[in-house]
């Protein structure tokens, strides 16, 4: 039993700086590196490396870009046999610039991964798949196509509603556990002010629940991670680590949870996992080549 990915492909261009510019500012880059990205893409690479049998749906362009993005996921170990191809569009890229401080600013192109239509997902055989894996970095019709499917197969489907887009909460409903960061809850619940503590935390994101068996998954970087219930909450509280490129660390929860739940691993455990191979992933510049693999969590775990 393993993990379909539904996402986004992209190639990201990481300009490193001393400090993000603000609005009208020019800044002068430090360095300028091109590693695989996507939310899609990261999150697969996540599971895939935390050792789940990962298959990722997406697409790329026919460009410079699109195949050697391909080949790149594969040999982190996801099955890519359900990426398209595309001629009509080019492969989508993210410019991220990251300071010294490892704090981050992304601006994303769609290009390709806009393509995708409920038609492809009805046209891809999902036996076996224990959890769906979906982001806001490909068509909402999508990713609703893949959960109905999910739905009637049983799968835990899991999305992570990012970036904060208005059509994302329609999915909701479909959803089984739903993660978000600070920010993110705070748009899609309407309050201005970002909740930290958890009693706030579960308070705000109960008004996301539509059923009794979902679940709301908060992350509050540094001060961890908390996981909110109807009628129960909890806190993982983050690691101290020194964070040198915090790009993907989301990503990276989100794919390691969803293996780790592949497998049975309880709620608590999975989110503890998820926590440390997102600490992991801030001490290494880039968002898929900091995945840790699950030996390396686990023995961050013993430390």
């Amino acid at each position: 039993m393993g993990v379909f990915v539904l996402g986004s492909i992209n190639l990201d261009a990481v300009a490193r700086v001393d400090d993000l510019p603000r609005p009208g500012e020019t800044v002068a880059g430090l360095s300028l590196d091109l590693y695989p990205g996507g939310k899609g893409g990261n999150q697969a690479v996540a599971a895939a490396r935390m050792g789940a049998p990962t298959r990722l749906m997406g697409a790329v362009g026919r460009d410079d870009s699109g195949p050697s993005l391909k080949a790149k996921l594969a040999g982190y170990g996801v099955q890519v046999a359900d990426v398209m191809e595309l001629s009509n569009a080019p492969t989508g890229q993210a410019h991220v610039w990251v300071s010294h401080t490892g704090e981050n600013m992304i601006v994303v192109t769609a290009g390709a991964n806009g393509q995708i239509g409920p038609g492809h997902v009805a046209a891809t055989s999902l036996d076996g798949q224990r959890v769906y894996l979906c982001q806001l970095e490909t068509p909402a019709p999508a990713i609703e196509a893949l959960f109905r499917i999910g739905a009637a197969k049983g799968a835990l489907r899991i999305l992570n509603a990012a970036p904060a887009l208005p059509q994302g909460a329609a999915l909701f409903p479909l959803t089984d556990i739903l993660i978000v960061n600070q920010t993110e809850l705070a748009r899609y619940a309407h309050i201005k002010d970002e909740p930290s503590r958890l009693e706030d935390v579960s308070r705000v994101a109960r008004r996301l629940i539509s059923r009794p068996d979902q679940t709301v998954i908060v992350t509050l970087g540094a001060g961890g991670v908390a996981a909110v219930r109807r009628n129960e909450a909890f806190l993982v509280e983050g690691r101290k680590v020194k964070a040198v490129d915090a790009t993907g660390a989301g990503d990276c929860f989100c794919g390691a949870l969803a293996a780790a739940l592949s497998t049975g691993t309880d709620l608590r455990e999975a989110v503890e996992l998820a926590n440390a191979a997102a600490a992991l992933s801030v001490q290494t510049a880039g968002a898929a080549p900091s995945m840790p693999s699950r030996r390396e969590v686990e023995a961050f775990l013993a430390q």
